[in-house]
């Protein structure tokens, strides 16, 4: 077994201006945000960020400048408010946005976890969410064509294969088998997309507590590359099992964040 366990700071150290960084979580929920906090204190820049339901990490780092393009499925905090640093960028044209649905920005990870070039699929033609991403610079990574067998019409869509996925999970080994308890929405394919793979793991256990259970691996060790140990690494943030999120902290950042 390899001992992977690294410090925040010396993972973010290995990241390069103009990544493609992928997050994992879903609104308030398992955001990296330690990770984000980590980008921002190490200035990375001109990154590209890619996320099925953009979250507090998202807006943290698009509010500090950091992200010159956005690959996203929608986002909110939730019941708190909008992401409103997302949502000036996308008005001042200050980000490249790339609005997809949540299901098409899960297949285009499945494609890439599946290690293939493209996906086809139905669920955007004859939509607004397809004409716009036509009409601006995401049109490269769409392609319409009609099935040889039936003739029907499909949308090829390019697989996402981040630089680096960062994933939140609840457990993980120093080896980096991880375990996502609760929903995990395109998280397991995001991660297996990435051409490296970062887990944060609120809690590390012996590799014979997974073995235990070695059906709720989500994600292998054959396919992490560092595990960062930081509880409360997703606070604000909820961690299903682990604790909910923190509503004052949410609702300062919301008030402060609306200018």
């Amino acid at each position: 077994m390899t001992d992977k366990v690294k410090t925040v700071a010396e993972v973010i150290q290995t990241v390069p201006d103009g990544s493609h960084i992928a997050l994992g979580g879903f609104a308030i929920n398992r955001c990296n945000i330690v990770v984000a906090h980590e980008l921002i204190r190490q200035r990375k820049k001109n990154l590209t960020l890619s996320q099925g339901v953009v979250g507090l990490d998202t807006d943290l780092l698009v509010g500090q400048g950091l992200v010159s393009r956005l690959i996203m499925g929608g986002g909110s905090l939730d019941r708190f408010g909008p992401v409103h640093c997302v949502n000036r960028a996308r008005e001042t044209r200050s980000v490249d946005a790339h609005d997809y649905s949540s299901l098409t920005i899960c297949f285009r990870y499945l494609a890439g976890a599946l290690g293939i070039s493209f996906i086809p699929v139905k669920s955007l033609l004859s939509s607004e969410i397809l004409e716009r991403l036509e009409a601006g610079s995401a049109a490269q990574d769409i392609k319409r064509m009609q099935c040889p067998f039936t003739g029907e019409d499909y949308l090829l869509l390019r697989a996402l294969n981040p630089d680096i996925s960062f994933v939140h999970v609840q457990i993980a080994d120093r080896d980096g088998n991880s375990q996502i308890h609760g929903a995990r929405w395109e998280n397991e394919e995001q991660a297996k997309a990435g051409r490296r793979v970062i887990v944060i793991t609120e809690e590390l256990v012996p590799t014979e507590y997974i073995r235990r259970h070695p059906e709720q691996t989500v994600i292998p060790a054959h396919r992490v590359e560092a595990v960062i140990h930081q509880p409360y690494g997703a606070h604000p943030t909820a961690v299903f099992q682990c604790y909910d999120y923190d509503a004052d902290h949410l609702k300062l950042y919301v008030n402060h964040s609306k200018a």
